[in-house]
């Protein structure tokens, strides 16, 4: 079915962006009205991308819960939790200088801000985006949750994951006593994997209003106007898959090149609903096809989504270098690479914020006196550069795990990338120590 899924997706894409050009061409004539009947359409159009990824927060707490428990019970030593992990932010944060150091070469060396001939909107202008200074102490105590039902309820990801740590490490320290806890968290592993096999049914149908409602409001010409910084951000996007890549290929060996065929799903549908939280699910169960144990697999993956975001960390720096250049604003050199140092720092404290990467750049602007109206600029495209970054996320997440897999050196056999696993319970019976050999 993964196969078909994505054929599907695809269709639905492609099939969205035809509908609302003609949408769009139908009905704008350039007046108020008709912008106002089609913002009206969007919203419409939208409902359905809205319910889809409700569908999708309603099962990420109670997965990653289940997931990162099972996980750490299989795993047996806690010295070797506290190695993953350790493992796993040396790779998050040279990922992370990567990313955002070749967003801030590339902006320097293309300038798609420069001689941009858009009205630049008024420095006392509002952005609309809710700012909040970062700070530490609020971030560290916010690790830790008052309530991990509150957490679940918000779907704050730091929070769930620090609880079930603790509760994984109780479990595996009281023995035999927590065995039938364990049976049980592993057939609620099977149940919310089988829940998302249904909830990604209703994914094409997501990915055709969420592209529709876009180039319906927006129009194609949105495009064109912004073509350059698209454009130039895109082709960021590729040279940094292709270091990400390159870097796999180095410590994972040769069946790195299998990884994008078992991931293209989560990909697809990332880049098409512009949210990597929606591929969570199905990037979880890619990683389990391509050998990557659940148990690394369901600790590193949620730890990803909130230290390891590749492209939105890319787009941070590409961004805010965009809107000093359209405004004319010259930033010298240390002036850029401090700028890179304080988003490395923000963009961990801003996990679970809705617009993550727009919050941190506004709050970063105000910093080095780029007008926060500048966001005004980038938010007419924000859709079509998220559809890139979340795609992005996805890889970078992909890739991180499938290299601590090959560092803890348990990468297990794959499974045909082109079908679905027999049964849900697979995920965790699959979790051996079973070396790889290519």
């Amino acid at each position: 079915m993964a196969k078909n899924l994505t054929r599907y997706i695809l269709f639905a894409l492609v099939l969205g962006i035809v509908a609302g050009w003609a949408t769009n061409t139908a009905i704008d004539d350039g007046s108020a009205q008709s912008a106002a009947q089609l913002k009206e359409i969007a919203d419409y159009l939208s409902i359905v991308t809205a319910l889809f990824l409700r569908l999708i927060k309603m099962i990420i707490a109670p997965l990653v819960f289940s997931t990162l428990v099972a996980g750490i019970a299989h795993m047996g030593d806690i010295a070797a939790l506290g190695r993953v992990g350790l493992r796993s932010l040396i790779w998050f944060i040279g990922a992370s200088l990567v990313s955002l150091t070749l967003g801030l070469i590339l902006v320097n060396l293309l300038q798609p801000g420069i001689g941009l001939n858009l009205p630049i909107p008024p420095v006392t202008a509002s952005s609309g985006v809710e700012t909040a200074a970062f700070n530490l102490k609020d971030f560290i105590t916010h690790l830790i949750p008052a309530s991990i039902f509150d957490a679940m309820a918000t779907n704050e990801i730091l929070p769930i994951v620090i609880f079930s740590i603790f509760f994984g490490v109780a479990l595996t320290a009281v023995g035999d006593k927590g065995k039938p806890i364990v049976r049980g968290v592993e057939a609620l592993v099977s149940v919310m994997l089988q829940v998302t096999n249904y909830v990604m049914r209703f994914a094409p149908f997501a990915v055709f209003t969420a592209v529709a409602s876009a180039i319906a409001e927006k129009g194609p010409e949105i495009l064109y106007t912004f073509g350059k910084f698209v454009g130039s951000f895109y082709l960021g996007l590729a040279l940094l898959w292709l270091l990400l890549i390159a870097a796999c290929f180095v410590i994972v060996g040769p069946r790195t090149r299998h990884l994008l065929r078992y991931i293209r799903d989560p990909i697809v549908l990332a880049f098409s609903t512009a949210s990597s939280e929606a591929a969570y699910p199905r990037t979880l169960e890619a990683l389990d096809r391509f050998g990557v144990p659940p148990r690394i697999a369901s600790f590193v993956l949620p730890l990803g989504y909130s230290f390891n975001l590749d492209g939105s960390m890319m787009y941070m720096t590409f961004a805010t270098i965009f809107i000093a250049q359209a405004y004319g604003i010259d930033l010298s050199i240390g002036q850029e690479i401090t700028m890179l140092l304080v988003l490395m720092i923000t963009s961990k404290g801003m996990a679970g914020v809705p617009r993550a990467s727009l919050v941190v750049i506004a709050a970063t602007m105000a910093m080095f006196s780029i007008p926060e109206a500048g966001l005004l600029l980038i938010l007419a495209v924000d859709h079509f550069l998220d559809m890139g970054r979340s795609a992005t996320n996805v890889v970078g997440n992909a890739i991180a795990s499938s290299v601590v897999a090959r560092w803890e050196g348990h990468l297990n056999p794959e499974e045909p990338a082109d079908i679905e696993p027999a049964h849900a319970p697979s995920h965790v019976a699959r979790d051996k120590p079973i070396d790889d050999h290519f």
